[in-house]
């Protein structure tokens, strides 16, 4: 697969991904980071355009709560989970972060929800974290 696409290419499918609901797994992209010339800079590499996609989707969660239906349907629905995923949020965007659930969903809720994006931000850092973790099992494997 490095072979055959270029890297551009891959980055840009990877940041895709990352931003709209995390489609394909970051572990097929780190196993193939492990074929790469440079495998720890391609996993730098990627952990950012992660934390970027998240980014982005944090801001399209914030977006779409301007839609007033939107904003209707959260306000009414889940006024009482808000209180508590507001209260809880840092814990929400670490699981988003570090766990296999789908980090833009986590993005997107916090950008819905209204959760500080100074503290989205700290909190989404480990997604680096789990980048590297996995990183050591995949490139063990594929190396």
């Amino acid at each position: 697969m490095v072979v055959t696409y270029p890297s551009k290419f891959i980055f840009s499918f990877f940041l895709a991904s990352e931003t709209i609901l995390g489609i394909i797994p970051p572990e097929v992209f780190i196993a193939w980071a492990s074929r790469s010339a440079n495998p720890w800079l391609f996993l730098f590499a990627l952990a950012t355009i992660s934390y970027v996609g998240g980014i982005i989707s944090y801001f399209i969660g914030n977006r779409l709560f301007l839609i007033p239906r939107i904003k209707n349907n959260i306000e009414n629905k889940i006024e009482k989970h808000i209180v508590n995923l507001r209260k809880w949020g840092g814990f929400f965007v670490l699981l988003g972060a570090i766990s296999p659930i789908p980090h833009s969903i986590v993005s997107l809720a916090s950008g819905l929800i209204k959760y500080s994006f100074k503290h989205y931000l700290l909190w989404s850092l480990f997604r680096y974290a789990r980048f590297v973790i996995y990183a050591l099992v995949i490139f063990k494997v594929f190396v």
